[in-house]
């Protein structure tokens, strides 16, 4: 089973987009909750996330909230990020036969310009993170309050399924 994180600072649109699109893995059974860690946004992330019937925090602590999480992997995702068509598969695929991080590939048909690519500084989180839960407490532990810091400097395996990047859907 996997647990989503998203971290989200007035991001309600974006928001709405990530959690519509992982429905799917909801109701094939391998998401088994989701968690949204806010900074205090001022919009609707709440409503959104309680909605959607995800665990909302305003104030967490990282390592307690990845040992509270129902899955054995943890995923985690910027908001306005989407898995596309196949992903279930996919990340089933991974879990059931590999123990290492991986990343989704970036959406061919929703790329950042080649040169935009070359020269901005990429998010470590632009193609999500799935890792095992007892890896992600150790790098929460020795990382950092926030999930970004758990994607930073990781050696991952790309899985063949396709992830729509949050900064392309805040260019829409």
């Amino acid at each position: 089973m996997l647990s989503v994180i998203i971290e989200c600072d007035n991001n309600e649109a974006e928001l709405a987009h990530s959690l519509s699109a992982l429905v799917t893995g909801a109701v094939e059974g391998l998401v088994s909750d989701v968690i949204v860690l806010d900074h205090g946004s001022a919009d609707g992330s709440e409503r959104v996330a309680e909605a959607a019937g995800c665990r909302y925090f305003r104030s967490w602590n990282l390592e307690q909230v990845i040992a509270e999480t129902r899955g054995d992997w943890i995923m985690v995702l910027e908001p306005g990020a989407r898995p596309l068509t196949g992903w279930v598969e996919a990340v089933s695929e991974h879990i059931a036969t590999d123990s290492r991080p991986a990343r989704f590939s970036c959406s061919r048909h929703h790329r950042m310009p080649f040169w935009n690519r070359l020269f901005s500084r990429r998010c470590p989180l632009e193609v999500g993170l799935i890792m095992p839960k007892a890896a992600a407490r150790e790098r929460a532990a020795a990382s950092g309050p926030s999930p970004f810091t758990l994607a930073g400097r990781m050696v991952t395996r790309r899985l063949s399924c396709e992830l729509v990047p949050a900064r392309v859907m805040m260019r829409v």
